[in-house]
């Protein structure tokens, strides 16, 4: 069965520290700590969180930028960085968390009283509640951030199936809300949830990289900065998601057309790996359906990479200057001498989109959907859809070629958060080009 590679789990997490030195921690919660033990335990106090909500939701959200999450340099950190991260995540998250609570709340009655919407809902209450009781005084010593990164693991691990639940709530209420409203509200959802989850899982990969918690082996030598790769290579991401997807291809079709790479082949940047991971599987999973779906399987998919030249580290309104992040009176910068941005095109034979569907490429296509999409053997409650198979897993088991309007959108939106960005070119009756462009250092 296939698997979706580059999965942070297995890929970061594992190289970060070494398996035989982490320490197992239960998670903190309410249940496993009480008040009376521990300064650290999270009172599930949901009545307390919602007083607070509209005082966190009207503080302006911070700006994430990939200089925010290297400023605390290349792990081991020093204690003083490991404290101040875990102290700059606590700072963002609670105010992320009640702005999508906010926006929830502004959905029409009918719409967030669906039990789908509704179990989001109470997720994004439930997680500021564990939250609020923390953000009263800093952390100021290493069992406090440890008890803490416990908690960014729970919150992540609650919110990972978040997306595909808030869909097919949608879904079930498309008589009750504009498709333009929807797909207003989820492009503005996927984007805080794509920094919520990079502000949470760089403090969890910067915590199990430091040397302190991983015994006194010292860490093996890594490109990582947490979850950013800082000598990201675009053809080996490119070539895991190919092998990935042509094996869908083949189960699905009993073929799958080659591809071929060429231009910059050898070049690297500073970026987060999961999203180009997911925004090269959607781009291949449309190209290689057109391609076979046309007839054309022999023809080959083309990627063509190119950089731009390499230019200083950009000034940016939240990074620190001259020269980039400063720790211990050391200049650290990881974009030096790569360039600041890479652009990537996927040219296939695919016959191209038709003038009646081309505008409507980048919305959430919830009208087009009918009962026969529906799927009730899959696992999921009350049935599921591809495209929402493709949201929860992008590629797993019952995944699809078919992204049913996901697949687009949401790359863009992976894409166009540190700068990047994705623009189609389609050619009716020859073929599509679609064009990639990644930033290595960028605001969002």
């Amino acid at each position: 069965m296939a698997q979706r590679p580059l999965l942070l789990q297995s890929r970061f997490l594992r190289e970060l520290c070494p398996p035989h030195r982490t320490r197992r921690r239960s998670i903190v919660t309410s249940a496993s700590t009480s008040p009376s033990n521990s300064a650290w335990s999270v009172p599930l106090n949901i009545d307390s969180a919602d007083d607070h909500v509209a005082r966190l939701a009207a503080q302006p959200l911070h700006h994430l930028t990939l200089s925010d999450l290297v400023r605390h340099g290349r792990p081991p950190l020093s204690t003083p960085a490991l404290l101040s991260s875990a102290n700059f995540t606590l700072s963002l998250l609670p105010i992320r968390l009640a702005h999508r609570i906010h926006a929830l709340r502004n959905l029409p009655f009918i719409v967030v009283s669906n039990p789908h919407i509704a179990r989001i809902y109470s997720i994004y209450l439930h997680s500021l509640s564990t939250l609020l009781p923390l953000a009263h005084s800093p952390i100021t010593s290493l069992a406090a951030e440890a008890a803490f990164t416990d908690l960014m693991a729970d919150l992540v691990q609650t919110h990972t199936n978040t997306i595909p639940s808030l869909a097919r709530g949608f879904l079930e209420c498309r008589r009750y809300i504009a498709p333009a409203d929807v797909t207003r509200f989820l492009d503005e959802h996927l984007r805080a949830r794509i920094g919520t989850r990079l502000i949470a899982e760089q403090h969890i990969a910067l915590h199990l990289s430091s040397q302190s918690h991983c015994g006194d082996t010292p860490a093996p030598p890594t490109t990582h900065i947490g979850v950013i790769d800082t000598q990201l290579s675009p053809v080996a991401v490119l070539r895991h998601c190919e092998t990935f997807v042509g094996e869908l291809c083949e189960l699905k079709y009993g073929v799958r057309p080659s591809l071929v790479v060429n231009g910059a082949v050898d070049t690297t940047l500073a970026h987060v790996p999961t999203h180009l991971e997911y925004i090269l599987t959607e781009l291949l999973k449309n190209a290689f359906r057109a391609t076979v779906e046309s007839g054309r399987e022999r023809e080959p998919v083309e990627v063509t990479i190119a950089e731009s030249p390499a230019q200083p580290y950009p000034s940016e309104p939240n990074a620190v200057q001259d020269g980039g992040p400063k720790l211990d009176g050391e200049t650290f910068d990881p974009g030096a001498g790569r360039p600041t941005s890479v652009t990537i095109r996927i040219r296939d034979r695919g016959g191209g989109i038709s003038p009646v569907h081309l505008p409507h490429i980048w919305g959430y296509s919830f009208t087009t959907f009918s009962d026969e999409d529906i799927r009730p053997e899959m696992p999921g409650g009350n049935g599921t859809i591809d495209a929402l198979n493709t949201l929860s897993k992008s590629g797993g088991e019952g995944s699809s070629l078919a992204g049913l309007g996901y697949g687009l959108p949401l790359g863009r939106a992976y894409a166009e958060y540190f700068g990047g960005g994705v623009a189609v070119q389609s050619l009716w009756g020859w073929g599509t080009d679609v064009f990639l462009r990644l930033r290595g250092l960028g605001r969002a």
